[in-house]
């Protein structure tokens, strides 16, 4: 049967005159609007479509990609606000999505906002709507990772420990401040990797990959921003996390293990004002 909020690979039935029905099994039949129709789609072909309901409240389907699927978190923007149904943010479809007011909590969004919201399928209603209430969407099985795994990162608030982050769109992971340089704030995004998988699905992250395998790239980087700066540089141990992050996309733990590794491999010298690449 096809899921409504998820994407689906459904049969053509027949063509019309506004598109082309799907076979939704016990959802009926489902319109793809013409615009979306390819002439290549044929009845008895598969179509790989994303359903939810349009401003008429029919079930219709897409060929658009949303920014997230039921059942996953995303950083969307308030486009409008309506005064008695809510905020709606921009999702990638042509028809926005919905913030109700009751579930925004204490919050209450201007156009122009962000969000971080969880996407889902209102059981009352089979609308896709989106909620602030993210513990209430968070997936009951633990997360299929092992440490030292690259994931997306959405970070979303913070605490005395760390970031509070969403992690591929649909876990919840904690960023420590003793893992980061800088400052982070809700909506910022990148890739971290993972440190731990708790028992009860909660997930510890590092901004950098660990171990030394985690240096030859960062040292490669750092070679090649010397190359192109003429051999020499104005980092070392006493500069600024921040200039760090800014230049070398790398914490200044992970700067200052680089530049000992290639200081020991006589590629560089280390001096009072900076690093200073050593000729072959």
């Amino acid at each position: 049967m096809a899921q409504i909020g998820r994407r689906n690979t459904l049969t053509i039935i027949e063509k019309s005159d506004h598109g082309l029905y799907l076979d939704g099994g016990e959802l009926g039949s489902i319109l793809l609007p013409t615009r979306y129709a390819m002439p290549k789609m044929q009845p008895g072909n598969e179509v790989d479509v994303f359903i939810y309901n349009d401003s008429e409240d029919r079930l219709v389907a897409t060929t658009e990609q949303p920014y997230a699927l039921a059942g996953e978190f995303a950083y969307l923007e308030v486009v409008s606000v309506h005064p008695s149904a809510g905020a709606f943010l921009d999702w990638g479809l042509s028809k926005d999505l919905l913030l109700p007011y009751r579930e925004q909590g204490n919050i209450r969004f201007t156009e122009g906002d962000g969000a971080i919201v969880a996407v889902y399928v209102d059981e009352y209603t089979n609308r896709v709507v989106a909620s602030t209430r993210l513990h209430n969407h968070l997936p009951p099985e633990k997360p299929p990772y092992a440490p030292n795994d690259p994931v997306a990162v959405l970070v979303y608030g913070d605490s005395p420990l760390g970031y509070k982050a969403i992690v591929d769109k649909r876990y919840r992971g904690l960023l420590y401040h003793a893992e980061n340089s800088g400052e982070l704030e809700p909506g910022d995004q990148f890739t971290g990797y993972v440190k731990k998988v708790h028992n009860d699905g909660k997930i510890d992250l590092r901004r950098d990959p660990a171990g030394y395998g985690r240096i030859d790239p960062i040292s490669e980087r750092i070679l090649h921003e010397l190359d192109t700066a003429g051999g020499r540089l104005p980092f070392n141990d006493k500069s600024s996390p921040e200039a760090i992050r800014a230049t070398f996309d790398t914490s200044k733990k992970a700067f200052k293990q680089a530049i000992g590794r290639l200081y020991k491999a006589r590629r560089i010298r280390i001096e009072e004002n900076g690093i200073q690449l050593v000729s072959e």
